[in-house]
């Protein structure tokens, strides 16, 4: 079973790219989900928050992502100890995931800082998609709560696209003109007929 990696700085539509790898049939592992579940469940990874950033980023076991972000994206070394807490766990999670689907032909890992958490050396093949930047800022100034500044903020701490697209096998480019599905199907077709990598 081949494991892939669907990466892409925010807004540039990863989300629609594993919607259509889930319909065909793949399954998708959401490493933003299960940080997301692990920051709520997961003791160790409360302690720690709290140790590092203080008791007002958790209301009981509900941690406070608003307050985490401010936290984490004004200061790029924190971000880094965070993330040293929530990775490891998350790609110990994923370790296990796989073995579930070991009959697959392959599956798919969907990870925003895919190179930045070094979850790439898991992979057998990474695979980016890209958007120009103006059109994924429109896409995260839609979202609930986001603002031009934290939009900003949070593309500044990702790896740029073009490096991004240096390191991956494949590139998916989601424009808003470029159709994705004819890309997202050919890729899936090279992938089921790779014996080996």
């Amino acid at each position: 079973m081949k494991k892939v990696g669907i990466t892409g700085g925010i807004g540039s539509g990863k989300s629609i790219v594993c919607g259509i790898f889930t319909a065909l049939g793949i399954p998708v592992y959401s490493s933003d989900k299960v940080a997301g579940n692990l920051m709520e469940t997961d003791g160790s990874i409360r302690q720690n928050l709290i140790r590092l950033l203080g008791n007002e980023v958790y209301n009981g076991f509900e941690p406070d992502r608003k307050k985490i972000s401010e936290f984490i994206f004004k200061d790029p070394d924190l971000l880094e100890k965070v993330n040293q807490i929530i990775h490891p766990r998350v790609a110990e999670d994923f370790t296990n995931w796989c073995r579930k689907y070991k009959d697959w032909s392959y599956t798919v890992h969907e990870s925003a800082l895919l190179f930045e958490s070094n979850f790439f050396i898991l992979l057998d093949i990474v695979v980016t998609v890209t958007s120009p930047v103006e059109i994924r800022l429109q896409r995260i100034l839609a979202r609930e709560g986001m603002t031009l500044q934290k939009a900003e903020s949070i593309m500044k701490n990702q790896l740029s696209e073009n490096e991004k697209v240096k390191r991956s096998h494949y590139q998916i480019n989601n424009d808003g003109n470029t159709l994705v599905l004819p890309q997202v199907l050919k890729i899936h077709t090279l992938l089921n007929t790779l014996e080996n990598i």
